[in-house]
């Protein structure tokens, strides 16, 4: 069981990949059960689990075993949202790599472990997911690295090609992945970049920005249950499913474990779903300007009625006059 999330930024990306290759993005949601409204959200979380199972899946369905290699390639620094932004804030790559990274769990994924050793004029700049996860992690690992390239390119420039690239375990379609990297692959204990130390002086590029952007909302430590279970809420709520039965599931645990773990953090299934319930109808009424019948379908009250007293509940007032105040 692991609880480590990440952002859903390259959700959109495979399914678009899967799409142009003939295949049903459809089947592809349905296979990992994600909603397709985090097609529409790539700054929100999934777990980590749910994308490594994407990325395999749709490597899969496509047969194209270099896919996450060449996602990241041709999405580049930009395909990491803020987390781009803020690498690209620092002056110098060696300072982009060796302080941004720091923030990598708080702005994009969480159980993840990076490094840069420098040594005999060579950088090796690692990757490792300390998350207990085997199905799709060497693809997530050939996403990583196609990220990491792009950052270094950013500032080597374009043509740069690295020393070496180093891959855990028996990579398949290995020419594909070579030729998308434009780099040659080696077996190596983490995912690695290896190249010459002198770059890590590099300046930025003058286009780079100067803003260290971060998300909305942070993402969550794997230890933080009350977190994570909240967000899973708001999950099983777009695939039409509002019981803790299904939030229990997802996280790969029993509805007791669940409860137990959530009372250790001083909260309850019932108190998380009513904040998440009060959040989510909020808005949906205001930012989404959706009705109050049709805030109250999308979470899954029986009638409008119900709906009604319960975010009466939450503000004191009606939804329709909290609507109403809104606009």
């Amino acid at each position: 069981m692991t609880l480590a999330l990440t952002r859903a930024s390259t959700v959109g990306p495979v399914a678009q990949a899967v799409e142009q290759a003939g295949g049903s993005v459809r089947r592809l949601l349905r296979a990992v059960d994600l909603p397709a409204r985090t097609l529409e959200r790539p700054d929100s979380l999934i777990l980590l689990r749910d994308q490594f199972r994407l990325v395999e899946v749709a490597a899969r369905l496509i047969g194209d075993d270099a896919l996450p290699a060449r996602l990241a390639t041709d999405a580049g620094v930009q395909g990491l949202g803020p987390y781009g932004d803020h690498v690209m804030s620092f002056p110098d790559l060696g300072a982009g790599i060796a302080r941004a990274y720091l923030d990598y769990g708080r702005l994009l994924q969480a159980a993840t472990q990076m490094e840069l050793r420098v040594r005999d004029g060579r950088a090796v700049w690692s990757y490792r997911v300390t998350a207990p996860l085997t199905t799709g992690r060497q693809k997530n690992e050939l996403l990583a690295l196609g990220y990491m390239l792009s950052i270094i390119r950013s500032f080597a420039g374009a043509s740069w090609t690295p020393d070496r690239v180093e891959v855990p375990g028996t990579l398949q379609g290995r020419a594909a992945v070579e030729d998308v990297f434009r780099a040659a692959i080696a077996p190596g204990a983490r995912a690695a970049v290896v190249f010459p130390a002198a770059l890590l002086a590099c300046p930025a590029p003058a286009t780079a920005g100067t803003k260290q952007a971060a998300p909305e909302a942070p993402v969550p430590a794997a230890d933080d249950v009350r977190g994570v279970a909240r967000i899973m809420i708001g999950i099983e709520r777009d695939l039409g499913r509002f019981g803790v039965a299904a939030v229990a599931a997802r996280l790969g645990m029993t509805q007791r474990s669940l409860q137990r773990l959530l009372s250790r953090s001083g909260t309850s299934y019932t108190a998380l779903r009513a904040e998440h319930h009060r959040d989510a109808a909020m808005e949906l009424l205001g930012a989404v300007g959706l009705s109050v019948t049709e805030t109250a379908a999308r979470l899954g009250y029986a009638d409008v009625a119900h709906f009604s007293r319960a975010f009466r509940r939450w503000t004191g007032m009606a939804p329709s006059r909290w609507r109403d105040r809104r606009g």
